[in-house]
């Protein structure tokens, strides 16, 4: 019986020649990823398990990535990232990317490919849900909670059960001028529900994802997460090892599901038959289309995070927003110091992105997470009343970007970018040329 691609690594991963659903392995881990929120308390754990003095497993596979609360005055929010950096120093570790220094990155989720730590055929846990994106490369990424990060620390191993996984297949060859990949993945995600994916890996694949750039794939899934699944994944191909080779000479052997790979159950989408789409408040499996909500009042737009915040995102924003007024205040968040330096130097018609945005008014902000999470009170571009807010982040719960008061819309950074020019939910469509709606 075959395998899929999930299962393969993780018997590659487990020293097992096949392993199926629902069986538990001992899997040996290529990275660990950790931040300023949940890197302290795995620290701690690490330190009062295995000693005061203990040093980690393997210094080359811990990253460590402050991303949260960042810049703000919150003395908690700072303590963390002192914990941190003492953690780091003593341990001397390599890949400490530090706040304020030449080394910071941003958001762990886009860091992380940058860097090169996102390679086909790897095993990578990180102390957040999002560490799904990871699987856009063709490898096992998925959230952990503190204790087995410290584990982790301590043994480079961790008991995984193998997760059964649904197949998502995209036919078309190229995505509509209007469409971007988080039109897909709020579809898919409105479809099958916040618990769909419950444990699941979530497989795309079709010619439709053959034609996505790794950051459209990035997108799918880094909102694995959020119909419940465990770790999302593409199968690996020329895009996928372009970008690793460029950002890694580290070796890596890429694996593809079997042609006979049993699914727990398949779904198909026509490129061509999709259109731009939102998530309510308050979940993100609260689906409309944009049109369905043409009109709906705004307070604020925002354009960020690890699911929209990738230089892509910015540049369909811009194709909207160059040369228009704003209605709303709105926030740009690059989501990382790499992408920051994109935005000054690529342009749209001979101005730079960042030029664009400037010119618009829009409140530009450092490469972080910012208000996706809402964080303390200063955290830049936070909803600290009851303001409605359309967002290219990835949840909507009361809370989320700040006030308990506060209503979100998550939707693409076209739909966000149209919806910033008119104060209103737009379909995207009606700013771009050659389609109607």
């Amino acid at each position: 019986m075959g395998m899929t691609l999930t299962e393969k690594i993780l018997a590659n991963h487990s020293d097992s020649s096949s392993v199926e659903p629902g069986e538990s392995v001992w899997v040996d881990v290529d990275v660990l990823m950790t931040h300023d929120v949940c890197g302290p308390p795995s620290i701690g754990i690490f330190q009062k398990q295995f000693g005061e003095d203990a040093r980690v497993w393997d210094k080359e596979k811990l990253v460590i990535i402050p991303d949260h609360y960042i810049f703000t005055e919150d003395k908690y929010a700072n303590r963390n990232v002192d914990i941190l950096r003492a953690f780091a120093a003593d341990q001397d570790l390599p890949y400490f990317y530090d706040v304020g220094s030449d080394d910071y990155k941003g958001v762990c989720h886009i860091a992380l490919p940058e860097e090169g730590f996102t390679r086909p055929g790897e095993v990578l846990f990180g102390t957040d849900s999002h560490t799904c994106t990871a699987g856009a490369f063709g490898q096992f990424a998925t959230g952990i909670g503190n204790t087995d990060a410290a584990f982790i620390m301590g043994t480079g191993k961790l008991w995984v059960k193998v997760p059964e996984t649904m197949r998502f297949d995209f036919e078309g060859t190229s995505m509509p001028p209007y469409l971007m990949a988080k039109d897909l993945i709020l579809q898919i995600i409105g479809d099958i529900g916040v618990d769909g994916a419950t444990y699941r890996t979530m497989e795309f694949g079709g010619p439709g994802i053959s034609a996505m750039t790794m950051e459209d794939r990035m997108t799918l899934t880094n909102m694995v997460i959020e119909a419940g699944g465990k770790n999302g994944v593409v199968e690996p191909d020329a895009k996928t090892e372009a970008y690793v080779r460029e950002r890694t000479d580290k070796d890596f052997e890429p694996v593809y599901s079997d042609a006979d790979a049993t699914y727990h159950s398949r779904y198909s989408y026509n490129l061509e038959d999709m259109v731009p789409m939102v998530a309510k408040p308050h979940s993100p499996d609260n689906k409309a289309t944009a049109l369905e909500l043409e009109g709906t009042k705004l307070d604020r737009a925002y354009i960020g995070s690890c699911t929209g915040g990738k230089l892509s995102d910015f540049e369909a924003a811009a194709e909207i927003i160059a040369g228009n007024e704003l209605k709303l205040d709105t926030y740009i968040v690059p989501a990382t110091t790499e992408i920051a330096d994109k935005l000054e130097t690529h342009t749209l018609n001979g101005k730079p992105l960042i030029q664009i945005f400037r010119d618009a008014g829009c409140h530009i902000g450092q490469a972080s997470c910012a208000a996706c999470l809402g964080g303390p009170s200063d955290t830049f571009g936070r909803l600290n009343n009851a303001e409605v807010c359309i967002s290219t982040t990835n949840r909507n719960y009361p809370g989320r970007m700040g006030s308990k008061q506060a209503q979100v819309y998550l939707a693409s950074p076209y739909t966000v970018a149209a919806s910033a020019v008119t104060g209103k939910i737009t379909d995207p469509r009606v700013f771009i040329q050659e389609t109607v709606i």
